[in-house]
């Protein structure tokens, strides 16, 4: 697939993107993010990586479109994991055992 990201026009293809982040650890998610292979990768170090550009040459949202291209999954931001909220009965027999304890 044809894209052009920082004004430079680029031929990738899913497989030369799989083989060029192949062995490249992860760096840590603050924003938008693409699901490559099984592991998650900022999209800035996905388009460093593909087009051997300093990543404040282009944006997030030129690697985002051509990963997109692609068939690659793009997340705009790391998902918060699921907070467990206790229930009123929860709540209630975590006191009633506390207050239990207490009276020994």
């Amino acid at each position: 697939m044809r894209c052009v990201i920082a004004r430079y026009p680029f031929d990738l293809t899913k497989s030369g993107v799989l083989a060029s982040m192949s062995g490249v650890t992860p760096e840590l998610i603050t924003g938008e993010s693409v699901t490559i292979g099984r592991r998650r990768y900022p999209v800035k170090q996905v388009g460093e990586v593909i087009t051997r550009q300093d990543r404040r040459d282009f944006t997030g949202g030129e690697v985002v479109r051509a990963m997109t291209g692609l068939g690659f999954t793009c997340h705009a931001r790391l998902e918060a994991a699921p907070v467990r909220v206790p229930t009123a009965l929860q709540t209630a027999s975590a006191l009633l055992g506390s207050a239990a304890s207490m009276d020994v």
